[in-house]
């Protein structure tokens, strides 16, 4: 890695989530190039091998001056070690959605989230939620098996709705999802809740960076029917693209370049089997109009 800029190493949005990710890789290079193992730096900076191990793995931020010790360990010096010990500093800020009480398995996301630069998502289900309407979400929360208390229902759908944000903001990510025709079919919280969702996808997929494209039910048997997916792409290339997979008590997430290309691959094949985007929009128009 090149002794390069600021930018080369802290990023242009303000996810910590990002930051850390970013600053356990840089942490995980550096040991290794140094020789040092977990044992030798926990005893350097007076703290655990667990903790060291924690930090290499983006699962916790390191304290500015534990952050400090291991790079006067590594040698680390000059702007290097400043731009280092910024991304640390930035890495324990708050995010938005801490506020919120987040799960923290999905917590991980909404951080990974608000920094990307470009979402793609298979649906094969529902609606995704970034482009749901308050009672289409409201909906979905009602039809589990454990259905959380008025005061929950209200807290996730803040969340959801304050994701949405971004979506209308100056630095907006480009999202395309490939959707399942059967979430168009699959009349969540009734006709009318069913009828304004529907239109509200049409009018999201107008502008250019929100594409939809329909996989419908005349395309047969398609790569995706394992399930649904998220790749989530990053401004900076230090930032590598990520793979998410949630199932109904957590998620994973993928990093390794053949497990995110093989499902970047996948939506590859999906979208090439959909309908295009302006043939999507009129079928899901259509759909809507026939809900009476």
């Amino acid at each position: 890695m090149t002794d390069g800029k600021v930018g080369d190493l802290v990023p242009s949005r303000s996810s910590p989530t990002v930051r850390r990710r970013r600053l356990a890789a840089e942490m995980r290079r550096l040991r290794k190039e140094s020789g040092k193992t977990r044992e030798q730096v926990a005893q350097f900076v007076g703290c655990s091998p667990v903790t060291v191990t924690r930090i290499e793995s983006g699962q916790s931020a390191p304290r500015v001056a534990d952050a400090a010790r291991m790079l006067e360990m590594y040698g680390v010096t000059g702007t290097r070690r400043e731009m280092l010990i910024a991304l640390a500093r930035e890495a324990r800020r708050r995010g938005w959605w801490q506020q919120y009480s987040v799960t923290p398995w999905f917590e991980v996301y909404v951080g990974l989230e608000e920094e990307a630069s470009e979402i793609r998502s298979y649906e094969s289900e529902a609606i995704p939620g970034l482009l749901q309407t308050e009672g289409y979400t409201r909906a979905v929360m009602l039809a589990d098996v454990d259905v959380p208390g008025e005061e929950e229902i209200q807290r996730r759908i803040a969340v959801r709705m304050k994701r949405q944000e971004r979506l209308t903001g100056d630095d907006a990510p480009k999202m395309w999802v490939v959707l399942n025709e059967a979430a168009l079919h699959r009349q969540v919280g009734g006709k009318d809740t069913m009828r304004e969702q529907l239109r509200h996808l049409v009018d999201l997929s107008r502008p250019s960076r929100v594409v939809v494209q329909v996989l419908t039910y005349s395309a047969g048997a398609h790569p995706g029917m394992d399930g649904s997916f998220v790749i989530l792409r990053f401004p900076e290339p230090a930032d590598p693209d990520i793979g998410y997979v949630q199932y109904r008590r957590g998620s994973v997430y993928l990093e390794e370049p053949s497990d995110v290309g093989a499902y970047a691959e996948v939506f590859d094949h999906l979208r090439a089997r959909a309908l295009g985007p302006d043939e999507s929009r009129a079928l899901i128009a259509r759909v809507a109009d026939q809900i009476t």
